[in-house]
């Protein structure tokens, strides 16, 4: 086959020069073996020529022809093929297989076509293929030549700018304005970073997959007071008085402004009134939405002041109340009979005392995150308000055996709380309490006491309790089954509406079953979170004998499935939450919606 011209440059050697100062190239050779293909065509010789004829045009190039060949008989060469051949019926063909047919052709006509056209080029150019440019040089030169196009790497070109001659690279950049480009030192010193790599955004790495959680609740249409609450909570800023409404749309609406963060010294006076007995404000100090105003000591002066006829106080988040505020009080409020405070750092033990002092008549003491109340404070507090009913003491870093010899001394208390301490009470120290006070409770809190034991409950709880409705133990890890079941069959307590046993790992089927047993029917609240050994069977029983209850926390029980939601559904008719965070058996059968209850906690990858 002939050589084409590829448009490759080859290498200049010393045959190559040879071959063009003799005027040899191979368009020559091309056109004479076309010429000698044609005089052999018109001669052909007789026998096996004929095929070594075929084969040299073959190798001569195009010229050849494309047709397919003929298979010769080397013995019978002068007898015609025609005759040999017999007619072959031709089938005919369907409608697709024309249409390819006359595709094929029609290309074949266009390649030949192609072929001719470069035939007839490379047989009228007079270039040297060896000296011309390549495909891809021939590319770059037909781009260097469009407005506005980077010249080649390595071209010569003239600053538009100073003007003078410099070698193009890659960070060459375009005069701005144009027409032309920059030197190295001008596109510099124009304040561009010819270096500076283009700005690519980032790819964010697609978010690992987390479990979802859904939560299934029956929405209900709000009232229309809500939606006035909704409003005025949302546009506080303009209002300048709420006007005659009544206490509970207030503590509504200063709710509202706390899930907002929206209550600041200049709003907090909306909420006050000389007539107000009670007031709850749910977000002390923490920042507003607008202007991160804070609750400072002045604003809960002024609080004092514009509500001196207060007989229940209750600041949640209340860190920026100090020492002169709470002696402000106790002097200023003279009628207040109970205070909840949630985090009142900075007030010292002085400040405690002076509260106390001023305040006798103090029936209710409720903190929470109080480091500094010590047990000067405690013994102040027996001293100066010993018809105390309420007494919370929860998180108090000082809190210690001692301060129980005090609290023995409330003999009309019928609420305690001294969860969470930073060091736990002894068991000792609150069964002595226990049989001091215990006959009068009514609500306990005992949680996260890890060195409590089970003779808590046998020597302390199950002789002296009597009218216990609310009862707390939580995180008591000392505590067994056996005791808690023992406890609940044997006590004489009257039945209990609020049960909480969260996070005791040690207890399972014979405490819920004790448990259901004695206060099934009056159960309103119950959390057994974590329980993690109670079984199947245990847990269908709340359906069957807790009636009543309302809202249920049943998250890491391992053993609950679709049939003790089920359960739950058909035999608590007053069931509005069911918390099942963790119940890994929960499937697509689930029971979801029922209204009125809210199921938290289904997870999606068990769903």
């Amino acid at each position: 086959m002939s050589r084409r011209p590829n448009n490759v440059r080859g290498p200049t050697s010393a045959l190559t020069e040879f071959l063009r100062e003799q005027g040899i190239n191979s368009t020559l050779i091309a056109a004479r073996a076309r010429t000698q293909q044609g005089q052999e065509r018109e001669q052909p010789d007789a026998g096996p020529s004929i095929l070594s004829n075929g084969m040299d045009g073959d190798r001569a190039g195009e010229g050849a022809s494309n047709e397919p060949a003929v298979d010769y008989d080397s013995e019978n060469l002068d007898g015609g093929n025609e005759e040999n051949e017999k007619p072959v019926k031709k089938r005919k063909l369907s409608k697709k297989e024309e249409a390819k047919l006359k595709a094929k052709e029609k290309a074949k006509v266009k390649k030949n076509k192609k072929k001719a056209g470069s035939d007839d080029e490379s047989g009228d150019s007079e270039d040297d293929e060896y000296s011309a440019l390549s495909r891809g040089a021939a590319r770059n030169r037909a781009r260097a030549s469009l407005p506005g196009a980077h010249p080649p790497i390595g071209s010569f070109e003239n600053c538009a700018k100073c003007g003078k001659q410099f070698t193009v690279t890659r960070y060459t950049m375009a005069a701005n304005p144009g027409p032309g480009w920059l030197c190295h030192v001008c596109a510099k010193a124009s304040g561009a970073d010819p270096f500076k790599k283009p700005y690519v955004p980032r790819q964010r790495k697609p978010q690992e997959e987390k479990r979802k959680v859904i939560n299934f609740e029956d929405r209900e249409i709000p009232s229309l007071a809500s939606l006035c609450i909704k409003v005025v909570s949302q546009h506080i800023e303009d209002v300048e008085a709420l006007g005659d409404i009544s206490s509970s749309s207030k503590r509504e609406i200063g709710r509202a402004l706390a899930r907002n963060r929206s209550l600041t010294i200049d709003k907090a006076p909306l909420l006050y009134d000389v007539r107000n007995t009670e007031l709850t404000i749910y977000d002390g100090t923490k920042l507003t939405i607008y202007d991160g105003t804070k609750l400072g000591p002045n604003a809960f002066c002024a609080l004092a002041s514009l509500n001196p006829s207060l007989e229940s106080l209750r600041i949640d988040f209340c860190g920026m109340i100090n020492d002169d505020a709470i002696k402000f009080w106790g002097e200023h409020l003279s009628t207040l009979k109970r205070i909840e405070l949630l985090g009142p750092f900075l007030v010292k033990s002085e400040a405690w005392q002076a509260l106390f002092t001023g305040l006798p008549q103090l029936s209710g003491f409720l903190i929470t995150q109080s480091p500094r109340f010590d047990i000067d404070c405690m013994a102040s507090l027996a001293q100066y308000c010993p018809d105390l009913e309420e007494l919370g003491l929860s998180q108090i870093g000082q809190m210690s055996d001692e301060f129980l010899s005090y609290v023995a001394g409330f003999k009309n208390l019928v609420s305690l709380d001294l969860s969470v301490p930073s060091t736990s009470l002894g068991t000792e120290a609150v069964v002595t309490l226990l049989n001091a006070i215990g006959s009068n409770l009514i609500h306990l809190n005992l949680s996260k006491n890890d060195l409590l034991t089970d003779d808590v409950l046998s020597e302390g709880l199950q002789p002296n309790a009597r009218v216990l409705s609310s009862l707390v133990l939580e995180e008591l890890p000392e505590i067994t089954d056996a005791a808690m079941g023992a406890f609940f069959t044997n006590t004489t307590n009257t039945p209990m509406r609020r049960i909480s046993l969260r996070r005791n790992h040690e207890l399972a089927d014979e405490t819920l079953v004790a448990l259901l047993k004695h206060s099934g029917g009056t159960l309103t609240e119950l959390d057994i979170n974590s329980l993690r050994t109670t079984s199947n069977e245990a847990l269908l029983l709340i359906g069957e004998q807790a009636r009543s209850l309302q809202k249920l926390d049943i998250g890491f029980c391992r053993q609950v499935d679709d049939f003790v939601i089920k359960a739950l559904l058909d035999g608590c008719e007053a069931m509005k939450d069911i918390a099942v965070f963790g119940c890994n058996k929960l499937t697509e059968n689930c029971p979801r919606k029922q209204r009125g209850v809210s199921i938290r906690g289904i997870e999606t990858n068990a769903v």
